[in-house]
């Protein structure tokens, strides 16, 4: 199972939200370049990065931040955030992110997800970030009437890596994933899935482990390993 430790990124620093409120942000450490190096040390082997006044502002806001974790790394980085023109896709690539997370443009035009999954194979991933089931956009603050597993269903056999769902009441909250909607989606869609949002403690990565039948192949872990939640040794089969 593929483990993402978070970035997220907010006024050029490392944070987490509550619930995904920008208003409840606490940081954990600023400097994202350090903090990126320090999972690489501990010894994972992926890492995500989420550029939060990008989402909100729709274009990328924290560039000098992430080229700056880019520049400090060698393992693969997945980014999102702001992110909505094939321009944009192209420039990140080209800076050394090796898959963009696109996740409001994917509601509003998924003609330009499957145009970009045809011009930049395997560098495409969908996020897809839910409110009580429903697709939440513009860095979560509007929900919309499309239900995420419909929204989904969209993008299949059009070349997406993966999809990242992500429930918007766990996320920070260390409250647990919500593993059965995750299964849901997973077994509904033949994309491959990486769950997110309310990863507490190592119970709730092997609980995610298990969904693997279903199609899930990763986690997402943010607070929880900043709260030391989880310790680098329980993940050490995983690394």
């Amino acid at each position: 199972m593929m483990i993402f430790p978070a970035i997220d990124l907010k006024d050029g620093k490392c944070v987490r939200l509550f619930k995904g409120d920008m208003a409840q942000a606490t940081i954990f450490n600023d400097n994202p370049a350090i903090q990126a190096k320090e999972f690489q040390d501990l010894g994972f082997k992926y890492l995500h990065i989420v550029d939060l006044d990008g989402a909100i502002a729709g274009d990328s806001k924290n560039k000098k931040s992430v080229q700056d974790i880019i520049k400090n790394i060698d393992i693969p980085t997945q980014l999102g955030g702001g992110i909505r023109s094939i321009d944009n896709i192209e420039k990140w690539l080209e800076i050394g992110v090796d898959r963009v997370i696109l996740g409001t443009i994917a509601l509003k035009n998924p003609e330009l997800v499957k145009e970009a999954c045809q011009k930049f194979p395997g560098k495409i991933v969908v996020g897809i970030d839910a409110k009580n089931g429903f697709v939440a956009i513009d860095g979560w603050v509007k929900t919309s009437e499309v239900k995420a597993i419909d929204l989904a269903k969209t993008y299949q056999d059009c070349g997406v890596a993966a999809i990242i769902y992500t429930d918007i009441s766990r996320d920070g909250t260390l409250a647990g994933p919500n593993l059965l909607e995750t299964q849901n989606l997973a077994q509904n869609i033949s994309i491959p899935v990486i769950a997110s949002g309310g990863v507490s403690n190592f119970m709730d990565i092997l609980s995610i482990r298990d969904l693997k039948k279903d199609g899930v192949i990763g986690a997402i872990i943010g607070r929880a390993f900043y709260d030391k939640k989880i310790k680098i040794s329980d993940l050490k089969q995983f690394l």
